[in-house]
């Protein structure tokens, strides 16, 4: 199950700890190039959908970087971390001085991830650059994602991006980059990576331990979309399941449909059900902005736009559910019941 601690699901490598990564050859050359050349930009805004290797991607940049801290005599690709380097050690144990991860903090009375990272994160950073200022080294901070970080503390990390310290390099991942304030991602430059190929899906989870064949494999990499994440939820969180239920809800007629949808929501409200929960609320507002989407192709204006409003009303819900910590299997029930008037 996910580690609320290190926020590592069952069967992954923590980024900082992965010597791997599959199929973002263009964006590790881009990196690379950009820095030796000497006019890399202070700070990057890695895009894409949650479990695709951002921030493994990040991580594996951070090594290169303070491996080499002289640009112009740094090699011209990424190579994997090495693991009897000091710096690739201090990286995976959290231990060095010239990089901060800011990532959602432990509430320390349950024990879980808060639901934002906080402006007391963010201060965190400007003690860092202060405490290293006088080395001359670089210092690089991981936000991961700036989609969690709250209004507060995305003003704070604004704050810091218009005006960089020397020798500083923001790497700021995000799932979601619409949502972001404006003037974070005018601060940044873009680099876009996409949901992985089946061949790089099935390197990624060989790398793991996880061998695809058959019918069951090509199933979980056609479901995971792209994302090692969802694949690793779909293998060892019961996602499969879970999905194939969510269907024959919608589908369903009858007294029977309510029996369906209670034993769907017992599961997803559980107790230690966070990943899978949060596995759901990805496949309810993805199922119904795909119903927006297949709307709009048809030319069904009216019904795209109502499905649209409906993901984002979802999505909010779900948000507010969990923020307020309200009563998760009616919240399901009503969003099922939502869904299925909707149809």
């Amino acid at each position: 199950m996910t580690t609320e601690r290190s926020g590592v699901l069952d069967g992954a490598i923590a980024p900082a700890e992965n010597s791997k990564l599959f199929g973002h050859a263009e964006a590790e050359a881009f990196l690379a190039q950009s820095y030796k050349s000497g006019k890399g930009h202070h700070a990057i805004l890695i895009e894409g959908p949650e479990g695709i290797g951002k921030a493994t991607l990040a991580f594996r940049f951070a090594n290169h970087v303070l491996r080499h801290p002289e640009p112009t005599e740094a090699p011209e690709s990424l190579a994997d971390p090495d693991p009897a380097s000091m710096t690739t050690r201090q990286i995976a144990s959290g231990a060095s001085h010239s990089l901060l991860h800011l990532t959602r903090p432990i509430d320390e009375k349950t024990g879980r991830a808060k639901g934002a990272i906080t402006v007391d994160e963010v201060r965190r950073a400007g003690k860092f650059f202060g405490q290293t200022s006088g080395t001359g080294n670089w210092r690089i901070v991981i936000v991961d994602p700036a989609d969690d970080l709250n209004r507060n503390a995305a003003n704070a990390i604004l704050k810091i991006l218009e005006e960089p310290p020397r020798r500083s390099l923001f790497l700021v991942l995000t799932h979601a980059p619409g949502k972001l304030l404006p003037t974070i991602r005018s601060r940044c430059l873009p680099l876009r990576l996409k949901p992985l190929e089946a061949e790089p899906m099935r390197q990624a989870l060989a790398h793991l331990g996880y061998d695809l064949g058959g019918a069951s494999g090509d199933q979980i990499l056609a479901a995971a979309g792209g994302s090692v994440a969802e694949a690793l939820k779909l293998i060892n969180y019961g996602g499969l399941d879970i999905a194939a239920a969510f269907e024959e809800v919608l589908a369903g007629q009858g007294p029977a449909v309510r029996k369906q949808m209670h034993k769907l929501a017992d599961v997803l409200s559980a107790k230690d059900s966070e990943t899978i929960f949060d596995f759901f609320s990805s496949l309810l507002t993805g199922r119904v902005m795909q119903l927006a989407r297949d709307a709009a192709l048809a030319g069904d204006i009216a019904s795209a736009d109502r499905f649209a409003r409906l993901s984002s009303e979802f999505a909010g819900r779900l948000s507010l559910s969990d923020a307020y910590n309200l009563d998760r299997k009616q919240t399901i029930l009503s969003l099922l019941d939502d869904l299925r008037d909707a149809l």
